[in-house]
């Protein structure tokens, strides 16, 4: 194997595979050595006549961490045997804390050991039947016919637990590594048709490990991008927050848009990229849509290194920010002048928002925060030079609810203007509704605002039963305390039995 970036490796098994590096190979070593699980994994196999080897992204890993003084990754690392899984089992039987079979059709026997878990599968050299999507398993007779079915070549690469601890890397893997390149072991096509899921995993090893993808990948991409259809919306969200939950997923999303998958299964954000006319100009909806997801980051990240309790990375807050906006679409007219409007895209956006995240299976708690994060980045623009009445801002907060740290966020993010000045105008603007309601929690609980009386002393003062007037009663008193702040408990009463008068 080369390890020359600009050499581009065979698109099929080479016959026999270059050496690879005798530096790369001690450094390997070193990183499988300081696993004393892998040791012993590797002496067992060899002691029952077996190979075994690390493979995967477990390898890509180890290779992107060499030279750095960083550990072999942890969490689950996946292993892969000439040893059937019956022999597997034998192998780990009495060792291994528990095993478990669930995905033994497949050759694939997870086991727990000293605390770490591992899946160990047999040489496989499956085709899949392109209509199911499913494989049909065969066990392979070599390591070299196991990497030539992974999806790109830096996952096609293994390490042997065995007393050499080879590396072994038939299609080129290391190099592209190094060149930071993303291909195929085979033809690109091939690959894709048989599992369409691995075009939106090469979107997210754009984002997770900063790598481009070669021509030949982008086409196939391009060509078979209506085949995503075909994907469970599960497996396909779950890839895309994958991306999302990346540092910098900007130029991840570029590719899925660009390549006609997001038309697929996000049509929405595609639906952002809207031509702009000489006589009606208007910011670059999806440009800034991508800003704003940066920025959002940025904040995030910012705010967990200055230790505050927030989450990071923040799935939610990605969302927002990247789908807040995707109202506008529908929502667009052309006014007099060349003016552009786009009226009520936050409450068209929250619906749309609501809709497609529903369909890709996204959590209802997640779907309902991003919708609601989307209804409301509005909002704080009507807040002015701070001509907000203690009312508004109590609304503000207390529409907001939980999710109002993540707001405050969205809403900074939003500004995306390159006039220094008004984009410092927004910043201050802000600062001060912050301060405002720094102030008000002070003197009020806003995080849980009530009413000043509660259920049972509205049945009592209306001499009611528990039913649907006690709720009505409660807004009403609800809305008065955020309208007016906290009342005492003879001015809340005389204000509630005036309310009940005047229903009659």
């Amino acid at each position: 194997m080369s390890t020359d970036p600009s050499r581009r490796a065979p698109s099929g098994p080479t016959s026999p595979p270059e050496p690879v590096p005798a530096a790369v190979q001690q450094t390997v070593r070193e990183l499988v050595e300081v696993s004393p699980v892998l040791v012993a994994l590797g002496e067992r196999f060899t002691a029952a006549g077996h190979e075994v080897h690390l493979v995967g992204g477990s390898v890509r890993d180890a290779l992107l961490a060499a030279g750095t003084g960083r550990l072999l990754p942890t969490g689950d690392l996946d292993l892969t045997t000439d040893a059937r899984p019956e022999q597997t089992l034998e192998v780990l039987r009495g060792w291994a804390s528990s095993t478990w079979n669930t995905g033994i059709a497949f050759g694939t026997v997870g086991a727990e050991v000293r605390g770490e878990r591992v899946e160990i599968t047999t040489f496989r050299a499956d085709r899949y039947d392109r209509e199911s999507r499913n494989p049909e398993v065969a066990w392979g007779t070599s390591l070299t016919d196991d990497l030539a079915r992974r999806d790109f070549t830096v996952n096609a690469m293994a390490v042997s637990l065995g007393p050499d601890r080879t590396v072994t890397d038939p299609f080129g893997g290391l190099g592209d590594l190094l060149a930071r390149r993303l291909r195929t072991p085979g033809r690109a096509v091939d690959s894709f048709a048989d599992d369409p899921l691995r075009m939106l995993r090469a979107v997210r090893f754009v984002a997770q490990l900063e790598l481009t993808p070669d021509d030949e990948v982008v086409e196939a991409m391009t060509a078979l991008a209506p085949e995503l259809g075909r994907i469970t919306a599960e497996r396909v969200q779950h890839e895309f927050s994958r991306t999302l939950l990346n540092d910098a997923p900007g130029p991840a999303l570029d590719l899925f848009v660009s390549t006609g998958l997001a038309d697929v299964v996000l049509p929405e954000l595609a639906a952002l990229r809207m031509e702009i006319d000489e006589h009606h100009q208007h910011k670059d909806v999806y440009v800034h849509s991508l800003t704003v997801l940066d920025q959002a980051i940025a904040l995030e990240k910012a705010a967990a290194q200055a230790g505050e309790d927030v989450e990071s990375p923040d799935l939610v807050l990605r969302l927002a920010a990247l789908l807040h906006d995707i109202g506008k679409p529908a929502t667009r007219r052309h006014e007099p002048r060349g003016r552009v409007s786009f009226h009520h895209h936050e409450v068209v956006g929250a619906k749309l928002v609501r809709k497609r995240l529903l369909a890709l299976k996204y959590p209802k708690d997640v779907v309902e925060a991003v919708s609601r994060l989307t209804f409301l980045h509005l909002r704080f623009h009507g807040y002015g030079s701070g001509e907000w009445t203690d009312s508004a801002v109590r609304r503000y907060v207390t529409d907001a609810g939980d999710l109002l740290p993540r707001l405050h966020k969205l809403v900074r993010s939003d500004c995306t203007t390159r006039n220094r000045r008004r984009a410092a105008a927004l910043s201050a603007t802000y600062d001060s509704l912050e301060q405002r309601i720094t102030e008000l929690s002070k003197l009020e609980d806003l995080a849980r605002v009530r009413p000043d009386l509660d259920g049972n002393r509205i049945m009592e003062l209306l001499d009611i039963p528990p039913g649907r007037e006690v709720g009505e009663a409660w807004r009403f008193l609800k809305d008065l305390r955020l309208e007016r702040g906290p009342l005492e408990p003879e001015e809340a009463e005389a204000e509630l039995l005036a309310w009940w008068r005047a229903r009659g």
